[in-house]
């Protein structure tokens, strides 16, 4: 399967109005945002669990990244509430499920395949001071990649070089971009060598944003 796959496009998706697909487990449901390949694949998804539901336990060979964007995640290694951003690195393992019921954002196959760092951090604790109406967060840092997050204050604009390509995801509020609206869920990407402008609107904006990464993109070595 390939679903915006092309990763010299410009491509906006308002994830709130897309549908729910059934995962292969019971009470796992996702919205597909971009993907190469079938049930292993390197892809970008919104996944929801049921109250109770729990995925089967496997090992993530190309390695995950995840935010929770509601409720509360869990597996055997703790419980991650909303606002956890987790990297769990290549050969890294678990049994995720959740009791109460969430929702998160999940990206797999997009690591190096070297590392080996694995953390959990709550995105708001790691906010600095703002400048510009923009409290910005690094969460993580390597030569491959910037993941960030971003509190703007009502009309601030966020503004990025995208060295590499950018993919954000508006976790509340809302941004303008290149004419686009985006509410929350809206999830934008841009390809290498066009730049972010994006202008907070009435509310505000909470952001999760990654650079550089675009340039390694490929399938999962499979």
């Amino acid at each position: 399967m390939e679903l915006n796959a092309d990763f010299s496009q410009r491509v906006v998706i308002h994830s709130d109005q897309l549908d729910w697909a059934a995962s292969p487990m019971p009470g796992v449901d996702r919205r597909m945002l971009d993907r190469i390949g079938g049930e292993v694949a390197r892809a970008t998804t919104i996944v929801r669990y049921a109250p109770n539901s729990k995925f089967s336990a496997h090992t993530h060979t190309g390695g995950e990244e995840f935010i929770v964007l509601d409720g509360v995640f869990q597996d055997e290694h703790g419980d991650f509430p909303e606002g956890t951003y987790v990297r769990n690195p290549p050969t890294s393992a678990h049994t995720p499920g959740s009791d109460a019921g969430c929702t998160i954002f999940v990206k797999l196959w997009q690591f190096d395949m070297a590392d080996r760092t694995q953390f959990r951090k709550s995105m708001a604790d790691e906010l600095g001071a703002p400048v510009d109406g923009v409290a910005r967060a690094i969460l993580h840092e390597d030569p491959r990649e910037i993941v960030s997050y971003s509190h703007l204050d009502p009309s601030a604009t966020l503004r990025d070089a995208a060295e590499g390509g950018l993919e954000l995801l508006v976790i509340a509020g809302s941004l303008t971009e290149g004419g686009d609206a985006l509410g929350k869920g809206g999830w934008l990407r841009l390809p290498e060598g066009q730049p972010l402008v994006a202008k907070a609107g009435p509310q505000g904006a909470k952001v999760w944003m990654k650079t550089g990464h675009l340039r390694h993109a490929k399938p999962p070595a499979v």
